[in-house]
């Protein structure tokens, strides 16, 4: 990325001044793209995040169990919804990116972050990466059930 700095130096010391106001002109929009995208996907965090809870909330009030039945709707139902979002995507210029950012990488992200592994197998079986499918899901679970338990015992040992 150029940095403001770098662009005065080049206006100060070279005489082609309209190739740096050019490359600032393009540094300040990028800027502020990446601006909107941060602020997008922020947005959409804090609204999945929110709904996480307040799904998650409801069913486990319904179905009052040991099982996480709150956890399990969210997971599943969000996998749906990334589904949904990406297929829709794909089908037609319904969603702009600025749409799939906000619902996909936002909304689901805070929802639920199993739905972009979902989508991410989907898209390895798609393209018969059957090894990296399997290397990655079984090392996701394996791992990800053996760093939680870690934490659970770092933090009696500590």
């Amino acid at each position: 990325m150029i940095s403001f700095h770098y662009l005065k130096y080049l206006q100060s010391n070279y005489n082609d001044l309209y190739l740096c106001d050019e490359l600032y002109v393009f540094y300040n929009v990028v800027q502020l793209i990446m601006i909107k995208t941060m602020l997008l996907i922020g947005t959409g965090g804090f609204l999945g995040s929110i709904s996480r809870f307040l799904a998650s909330r409801f069913m486990q009030d319904i179905f009052p169990s040991a099982f996480p039945f709150g956890t399990f709707f969210v997971n599943i139902s969000g996998c749906l919804l990334i589904g949904l979002i990406y297929g829709f995507s794909e089908r037609s210029s319904l969603l702009t990116s600025g749409w799939k950012m906000f619902l996909a990488v936002g909304f689901c992200g805070g929802f639920t972050t199993f739905s972009t592994f979902a989508n991410e197998n989907l898209a390895l079986l798609r393209d018969g990466a059957y090894f990296y499918f399997s290397l990655y899901t079984g090392l996701s679970v394996f791992l990800g059930i053996a760093a939680t338990f870690f934490g659970v015992l770092l933090t009696k040992i500590l």
